[in-house]
């Protein structure tokens, strides 16, 4: 479906988006993450045709894309703002590209209608945009990029505007449906939730570039760098020296899973790995903070020796702040990464 071969776009000297090679199949859903500046919302706006490349190329269906303006693009585009016209309302809203396509007036209705039950909105056609709610505005924003029945849909942080409760309602909603209409999707957020619980796979951008690709599973369980690691919010990363089933680190012997790279590399421990052992048997630690998190309680352990440890305990098995524990690391949830980006 889209193909970006070598895609280059440079602002000055500096280039956002620096020779990316990315393929979406067929009614695959993609989501790119990455922080701020990271080229996510830069790669999707050059492949709408928004922002020319300055090397490289954009295909659709094996088609260059070169110098064919947005609206011959056949794609449809959501952005964050939603950016609906006040002065209609909701049916005229999502028949916007539809009139621009020279869709009939009865086939139009028709259409409108079929998308506004399809987004939970059966019957909201005269009410005027200014009386809905962000949740319900998403859903017509939606709604009207989807009503040209475009060969590729794109979004620009589709829920960023929504309360985290609506973004987590909406996003398992958004699957749902994309999987019922087969849609193509390529999806920009700098959330990793909203990005995982949506996509088929996940793409990690940074500094222009793609540090990972993979299924969200995929990506979750093996980071492929400590970049990778850090933005999806593990801290608990420390230099080692990788030797068969172990690592020798600051915070002692860490076990390591079977067939992991051996030498000198970063070592990754997963919080869910940290567990209590018997006094004397394990690294010596104070747990210096504890914080509540829904089903699991959040530890911050302080060694003797080496930066905090983060760990997560079961509601009922959290040691108490101000105590001191041993604790000892399962090789399952340890990761071994490259030793480059420290």
């Amino acid at each position: 479906m889209l193909t970006l071969t070598g895609a280059t776009v440079r602002f000055g000297a500096r280039a956002v988006l620096d020779a990316v090679d990315l393929e979406v199949a067929d009614h695959e859903i993609v989501c790119v993450l990455g922080p701020s500046g990271s080229g996510k919302s830069t790669l999707l706006r050059a492949v709408a045709g928004l922002q020319a490349l300055d090397g490289g190329r954009v295909l659709l269906d094996g088609a260059d894309q070169t110098g064919v303006p947005v609206h011959r693009r056949g794609v449809g585009l959501m952005f964050q703002d939603h950016q609906l016209f006040p002065q209609r309302d909701v049916a005229g809203n999502v028949a916007f590209g539809l009139r621009m396509h020279g869709v009939g007036t009865a086939e139009r209705g028709a259409r409108v209608e079929e998308l506004l039950d399809l987004v939970g909105l059966p019957g909201a056609g005269r009410r005027a945009v200014s009386s809905l709610s962000g949740g319900e505005q998403q859903r017509v924003a939606l709604a009207r990029a989807l009503a040209p029945r475009p060969r590729l849909l794109m979004l620009d942080e589709p829920l960023g505007q929504l309360d985290r409760g609506l973004r987590e309602r909406l996003v398992t909603e958004l699957r749902r449906l994309f999987r019922q209409l087969g849609t193509t999707v390529l999806a920009v957020t700098h959330d990793q939730g909203e990005a995982f619980a949506l996509a088929d796979r996940v793409v990690v951008m940074n500094d222009g570039r793609i540090a990972q690709s993979g299924t969200p599973l995929d990506v979750w369980r093996s980071p492929a760098s400590a970049f990778v690691a850090r933005f999806l919010g593990f801290d608990n990363i420390v230099p080692a020296t990788v030797t068969g089933a172990a690592a020798d680190t600051v915070w002692g012997k860490v076990p390591v899973p079977d067939g992991s790279p051996q030498g000198e590399r970063l070592l990754l421990v997963r919080p869910a790995g940290v567990r209590v052992t018997a006094a004397g048997e394990g690294l010596g630690c104070h747990v210096a903070a504890r914080t509540f998190r829904g089903g699991h309680v959040a530890v911050t352990l302080r060694p003797a020796e080496g930066p905090l440890l983060e760990a997560e305990f079961p509601l009922r098995d959290a040691p108490e702040a101000g105590a001191e524990v041993d604790v000892e690391f399962r090789a399952e949830d340890v990761v071994v990464l490259d030793g480059e980006d420290a």
